[in-house]
């Protein structure tokens, strides 16, 4: 497992790599509270624990850079929150040196029409806190095998977080591979998140809601066909450019952080990291598809793009 201390001398690439000035102090308290709590561990359990991750609960975040990360715990995903979990210190320590503000929200997604806990969220968080919150996830592998409650969280995210400091759409992941419920059935809203609503919600409109304010990428394991039934549902919700496959599922957690790192100006960088874990026919591998879009609005970029590059769809301005 990868740990909070920062040090990458143990790590297995060819490159070497530090982390810079900023986070320096995050990095450090975490250190510090991790060492004193012993070996990372993440166990096995019969549940999650409900008093952090009852989706009735209403999060709130003052960072201006908030992240969801939210993971389908269903059939063969339901070890991916230890995936994440194994990867949290890297990701963190990562990303919060670009943005030290950096606050990190995640939810398992199952199926509410037969799964006992079929969406989990944890609050807003930082540092080592993190790590409770993650390992209280419970990947439970029930499911219908497809389509899964997808449309509930994304009411969820619509109607319990308040992120009053944004300056620019922050980024919500989802680790996915199915499709979801056309409509979430306003009982379940009720049963599991405490909301009554007049009538059933509709998922797709569920997610365009949730673009308006999150910048929305499904990060899709290699599974399926491209352009299949999974594919068109998702795109209708959020866009066809805005789901990105991922070919090695060990590398699940670099897609996310290659495109939160991108639109933050910071994709060299973070290239470099990666040199200092992996093969550099896995950095090329990795950084092609991520490389080709707008981390904003998921658009294509000309391959022969350089300098200081504008996108011609959002405006975001990147350097190439």
């Amino acid at each position: 497992m990868y740990s909070w201390d920062g040090d990458t001398s143990s790590w297995y690439g060819k490159g070497k790599y530090r982390f810079g000035a900023g986070g320096a102090d995050l990095r450090a308290r975490a250190a510090e509270r991790a060492a004193a709590s012993g070996p990372r561990t993440y166990g096995d359990k019969a549940g999650p624990n409900e008093k952090i991750i009852d989706p009735h609960q209403r999060i709130r975040t003052d960072s201006k850079n908030p992240l969801i990360i939210a993971i389908d715990v269903t059939g063969s995903m339901a070890n991916w929150p230890f995936e994440i979990f194994d990867r949290l210190p890297l990701l963190y320590n990562t990303l919060s040196q670009y943005r030290e503000d950096l606050a990190i929200c995640f939810a398992a997604i199952g199926d509410a029409g037969c799964d006992r806990w079929p969406l989990q969220v944890t609050p807003f968080a930082t540092g080592f806190d993190l790590e409770q919150l993650l390992a209280a996830l419970y990947g439970e592998g029930g499911g219908g095998d497809a389509p899964e409650s997808y449309g509930l969280f994304a009411h969820w995210v619509n109607t319990h977080i308040q992120i009053p400091a944004l300056e620019e759409p922050p980024f919500l992941i989802v680790f996915g591979d199915v499709s979801m419920h056309p409509q979430t059935p306003k009982g379940q809203v009720a049963q599991y998140l405490g909301d009554s609503v007049a009538r059933d919600v509709d998922a797709i409109k569920a997610w365009q809601q949730v673009g308006k304010t999150w910048n929305t990428w499904f990060l899709r394991r290699p599974t399926g066909k491209q352009g299949d039934v999974v594919d068109q549902q998702w795109s209708k919700a959020i866009g066809a450019q805005k789901i990105l496959r991922i070919r090695d599922e060990q590398r699940a957690v670099d897609y996310a952080m290659g495109l939160i790192a991108r639109a933050w100006g910071r994709f060299a960088d973070f290239q470099d990291n990666m040199r200092a874990r992996q093969s550099e026919d896995k950095v090329a591998e990795l950084s092609k598809p991520i490389a080709m879009v707008c981390p904003r609005c998921g658009s294509p970029i000309p391959t022969d793009a350089a300098g200081l590059f504008s996108c011609g769809y959002c405006g975001t301005t990147l350097k190439i």
